[in-house]
């Protein structure tokens, strides 16, 4: 394991690591998405697969901002959130108990991306490296306001219906 020396490297590193995890999440959202019931919950679920395909793309930008291949490192953390995801899709359960266990997982995967956005934003601006704070922090907006989706759904439908025994 090499030794990381400077913010620049760490930097490097986690932009390595995000890369990894939307690659894992832009092939996990259609399976999701087929899963989900609520049409709502498909809908939001769509458009986070778009705007996740334009975050591999901001990350390859921010790669060649820096002068280096656009190369993922492993994910781990995603791939533990995703397969946690997997074995709620697995489960028999009634429509709208499952729609709420999707909630409950992509607000697993939302959180982990805005951390791990909101920590190179910050590493981004220390380093004065503004254009990529900028253009990371579109990422960061989105993935707050697709949490605020998926707690909106939650709230004003889905946890109620997943309530009843029937689901309706």
């Amino acid at each position: 394991m090499q030794k990381i020396n400077s913010l620049d490297e760490i930097f490097l590193e986690e932009v390595k690591d995000l890369y990894s995890a939307e690659k894992q999440l832009t092939k996990a959202l259609p399976k999701v998405a087929k899963k989900a019931t609520s049409p709502e919950l498909k809908s939001a679920i769509e458009e986070h697969l778009q705007q996740t395909e334009g975050h591999v793309n901001r990350l390859e930008e921010v790669f060649k901002m820096l002068g280096k291949p656009a190369k993922a490192k492993p994910c781990p953390a995603m791939k533990g959130i995703l397969e946690e995801a997997n074995d709620v899709l697995s489960q028999r359960a009634n429509p709208a108990v499952l729609d709420a266990a999707i909630i409950g997982a992509a607000q697993k995967v939302e959180h982990y991306e805005i951390a791990s956005y909101g920590t190179i934003v910050q590493w981004a601006k220390q380093m004065g490296r503004d254009d990529i704070k900028n253009l990371l922090g579109q990422t960061l907006d989105e993935e707050e306001k697709t949490d605020q989706k998926l707690t909106g759904l939650a709230k004003t439908a889905i946890n109620a219906s997943a309530l009843r025994p029937d689901g309706e």
